[in-house]
C-alpha cells in the first residue's frame, strides 16, 4: 500500500480524505494534540483496521472525535447534567469525557467495554473533514502502539507508511500531548488520563470535587503501564545528575532539559525546552523524536515540577521510562 501525502491547505485534499474514510480507510488526521488515525466510527470493519495498522489490542479503547457537542446524545446515554457543563466549558478541546454508550455503539470502540470517550477537537481542518463529510472518526494516536506519539506528519510516515492510506498534513500540533480523559459521577470528576486541561481548570467548572486517583482500574486510551516510548531507553533524572554527564564511554546518551543551559561530558546531544509547561508541552514529543532519531542508547530527561500544570508531562515520562 502507497500511503498519500495530503496538503491540509488543499481543498482538494480535504474532499479525498473525507471520501477515503467514507470508503473505509484509514486516513491520519491532525488534530490540536497530536495526529490521530481515523477511521469512520459507524464503520466497524474500518475501525478494526486501526488495531491491525498500529499493531494494538482489541480490548484498548478508542475516543471517538465528533463535529460538534450536539453530537453527544448520538454516541453517548445516561449523561450527567455536568458532562454537558464540561463540553460546554472546553469543547472544542483537548477533553474526552467517558460515558455510557449508546446502545448501538459497536464495541469495536469501546474494547469491549459500557462506555465511551468523546470528545470535540479543536482543529480547524479536521472540524471541517467532519462537518463537511458528516462524519465522527475513531482516532488514537497515528502511531505504532506504545511507541512516542506523533505531532507532524513525518512522525507519522515513520511509524506508520505503507499501514495506511493517507496523512492529512497540517504542519504541527499545537496543543502537543493527548486529551485529558474525565469520568463523571455521583461523588467527583475522577481524572483517568492527565491531559492538557488540568484538574484545576476542570475544577472551576464543576461544584463536585475534581480527582486525579493514583491508581485505577477504568481502561482507557493511553494507559497501559508502559506507553510513548521511544526506541533508546529513557531515563528521568535531575538537572544536577544531567549536569554531571555520562561517565560510560559504551554508551550513547542525549538529554532534554529546560532549567538551563549546560554542556555535561559524555552526552551526545543536548536540548533545552521553555521551562513554560504549555510551550514545554508543544515541543516535547517532536524533540524526543529528534533526539531517538540519532541513535542513542538512552534519553535522560529532566524531571518535570510535581505541579497540577506539568501532570500529564510526568504521566508520559513515567510510562515511557517503564520499557
Amino acid at each position: 500500500m502507497i500511503t498519500k501525502r495530503l496538503l491540509a491547505s488543499t481543498p482538494e485534499d480535504i474532499q479525498e480524505a473525507g471520501e477515503l474514510l467514507k470508503a473505509g480507510k484509514l486516513v491520519a488526521v491532525p488534530t490540536e494534540t497530536v495526529y490521530g488515525l481515523a477511521a469512520d466510527a459507524r464503520q466497524p470493519e474500518a475501525v478494526n483496521k486501526i488495531f491491525a495498522a498500529k499493531n494494538r489490542p482489541t480490548n484498548h479503547p478508542l475516543i471517538v472525535h465528533m463535529p460538534g457537542a450536539d453530537r453527544l446524545n448520538q454516541w453517548a446515554k445516561n449523561i450527567p447534567e455536568k458532562a454537558f457543563q464540561l463540553a460546554e466549558a472546553f469543547w472544542p478541546g483537548p477533553l474526552t469525557l467517558l460515558l455510557d454508550k449508546a446502545d448501538h455503539v459497536s464495541s469495536v470502540i469501546t474494547g469491549g467495554l459500557d462506555t465511551i470517550g468523546l470528545r470535540v477537537p479543536n482543529q480547524p481542518v479536521l472540524l471541517k473533514l467532519l462537518r463537511e463529510f458528516d462524519l465522527a472518526v475513531a482516532a488514537p494516536s497515528a502511531n505504532p502502539y506504545q511507541k512516542l506519539s506523533p505531532t507532524t506528519a513525518e512522525h507519522v510516515l515513520a511509524g506508520l507508511d505503507g499501514k495506511i492510506a493517507a496523512v492529512l498534513d497540517a504542519g504541527p500540533c499545537g496543543v502537543g500531548t493527548e486529551s485529558t480523559i474525565v469520568r463523571i459521577n455521583d461523588k467527583n470528576a475522577e481524572i483517568l488520563r492527565s491531559g492538557p486541561i488540568s484538574a484545576d481548570q476542570i475544577q472551576t467548572h464543576l461544584s463536585i470535587p475534581v480527582v486525579t486517583p493514583e491508581h485505577h482500574t477504568q481502561a482507557v486510551s493511553g494507559n497501559k503501564a508502559v506507553h510513548y516510548c521511544p526506541n533508546a531507553k529513557v531515563k528521568v533524572k535531575t538537572f544536577e545528575q544531567i549536569k554531571d554527564g555520562n561517565k560510560n564511554a559504551l554508551i550513547k546518551i542525549a538529554a532534554l532539559v529546560f532549567t538551563g543551559d549546560i554542556s555535561p561530558e559524555g552526552i551526545e546531544t543536548i536540548s533545552k525546552l521553555s521551562s513554560n509547561h504549555i510551550n514545554y508541552r508543544h515541543d516535547f514529543y517532536a524533540v524526543l523524536h529528534e533526539l531517538d532519531n540519532q541513535n542513542v542508547d538512552e534519553i535522560w530527561v529532566e524531571a518535570p515540577p510535581l505541579s497540577d500544570d506539568w501532570n500529564d508531562i510526568v504521566d508520559r515520562l513515567n510510562r515511557a521510562a517503564e520499557k
